[in-house]
């Protein structure tokens, strides 16, 4: 796997996310064939890296409701 150099990545809190300090999660829209993806309460901690297209499709299954428990 190659690694991808995150040091000037921009990124934004998801839309989803609480604005109380909750459960955030923060996305890295600077790359077109992957979504890095981390905890917005650790800054410096693990980066998830999803390929553009299965981001995309997650993203839809949770605005759809398709995720269950």
């Amino acid at each position: 796997m190659r690694s991808i150099d995150l040091t000037a990545a921009t990124w934004r809190k998801s839309s989803y996310s609480n604005q109380d300090g909750g459960a955030c999660v923060e996305v890295c829209d600077d790359f077109a064939a992957v979504v890095p993806v981390r905890d917005s309460k650790d800054l410096h901690g693990p980066v998830l890296v999803f390929p553009a297209g299965g981001w995309s499709a997650f993203v839809a299954a949770v605005k759809d409701h398709e995720l269950r428990r």
